[in-house]
Order: C-alpha cells, then structure tokens, then sequence
C-alpha cells in the first residue's frame, strides 16, 4: 500500500469531482491507494482564508471524500485568525463528518495562542494537524511557518500528533530543528527529488516519524516518490515511510 499524506484537490478541470477523477486516473498509473487531500479551488496560496473560501474549499473536499471513501481521506483547512468558526469547522467535518485531519497554511504563525484550542480539539479527536512549514533562502511570506514555529506549538500539546508539510523545504535545517519534538512527523512532500533526504532522516528521526507525500497536483507524483524509491534505505524502512506511519496516525 501506498499513502500519500498531503495532495491538493485543484486542477484544470471546474468540479470538484472531474478535479478528484484526474488525482485517481494519475495516482492509479503509479500506485498510490489513498490520497490526503485538501484545498480546493476558492483561492490560491495567499487567497484561500476567508470564511467563505474556508467553507468552500472543504465543501469541495468532502465532495470527493464521499464520492471515493476508499481512495480519499479529508483535511479540514482552517484559518486559525477565526477561531470560533474554526471550531465549529472541526466539529462539522470531523467530528460529524467524514474528515480525518486537519490542514494549516499561511494565516498566522503556528506558535501563537489561537493555535491552542485548535491543537485540543485535535487530540480529543485523534486528528493530526498538518502544518506547512518552509524555510526560503529569499525570505518567506508573511506568517509563513518555519520548523520551529511547529516545535513550538507541538511542546505545548504533546498529545497532538503533527505533521511538518515539506519538513520546511530545507530538509537539512528542517529534520534537525524537529529531532527533539517526538509528536512531529516529518511529511516529505513537495520540493526537488533530491539525494540524501531519507539517508539523513532516517538515522536521526526514524522511519516511524517520516510520511510520503507528493504535494499534487503541484509536484507530479512520480518525482515525489522517487525520493523513497530511489533512496539507498532498506526496503522494511521505504514501506514504513509510503504506508505504515500514516496507517498508525490515521489508525486505518
């Protein structure tokens, strides 16, 4: 089995559910069995956060977790800026709806008090919170989460399992600044196929604590699962990685 921790339901076609069959007809051609996904198309990387996009974007979401229950497993997009609204959020896709998790982008960095009830929230449901992290050599964006705004925020809720979308892109400053915070799993998604991220994660954080990702449709799927397949690990820690730490975060 294969698990693909972070994909984005977006694309070239208008419907949710055209959007989804172009994520299956791609991931069927290299095997992947079930996609997390989240984020639809009301709004892109800085224009996604408004109630109504939130609303919309997992509206679209759930379309397809109920359309494919056996190849989608949903995340609910939350702006943390709302919190009130974000609870309820949680509640009517989780907690009375089909969602597993939850996704967190641009809205304000992870550390802050807003995030606490949220990472609560979580816990009470077993639902990981995957946080996009990035370091930029040029600067990242306003509110843009760095590695150790989520080790911050993960200290503070030991019980909470998290998830470091992209591992900050730059994986070597990223895997360190996470090694001593055991709730935060390393999501490899996105970025260049490159050498050496596995043979350096593994020894330091363990097969257990990294999950395959692709970030699809923005990264094509097979670039992305040649980081574990092309690494020089052994094959027990390659299927850890593609299936079996998701399988335990999501208790499937």
């Amino acid at each position: 089995m294969t698990i693909d921790c972070h994909v984005h339901l977006l694309g070239q076609a208008e419907g949710p559910l055209e959007r989804g069959e172009n994520l299956l007809r791609h991931a069927d051609r290299v095997g992947i069995d079930i996609m997390c996904v989240s984020l639809g198309r009301f709004g892109g990387y800085h224009d996604a956060s408004s109630l109504e996009k939130v609303a919309g974007n997992n509206a679209e979401v759930q379309s397809a977790v109920e359309r494919w229950p056996d190849r989608f497993i949903g995340f609910c997009y939350l702006n943390p800026c709302y919190l009130p609204q974000s609870l309820a959020e949680i509640d009517r896709r989780i907690a009375d709806g089909p969602f597993r998790g939850i996704k967190l982008l641009l809205d304000m960095f992870c550390d802050q008090p807003n995030l606490d009830p949220i990472a609560e929230r979580a816990a009470e449901l077993g639902a990981p919170i995957q946080q996009h992290t990035w370091i930029k050599q040029t600067g990242n964006y306003p509110l843009e989460s760095e590695p150790r705004h989520l080790v911050t925020l993960a200290r503070r809720h030991p019980d909470t399992t998290f998830l470091a979308a992209h591992t900050g892109g730059n994986w070597e400053l990223g895997i360190r600044e996470i090694i001593d915070t055991p709730n935060i799993i390393a999501d490899i998604c996105g970025g260049d196929p490159e050498m050496g991220y596995l043979e350096m994660a593994l020894p330091l954080l363990g097969a257990e604590r990294i999950a395959w990702g692709s970030d699809a449709p923005g990264r094509s799927f097979a670039s992305q699962l040649a980081k574990v397949h092309g690494a020089d690990v052994p094959d027990a820690d390659k299927q850890q990685i593609l299936s079996g730490t998701m399988r335990r975060v999501l208790d499937l």
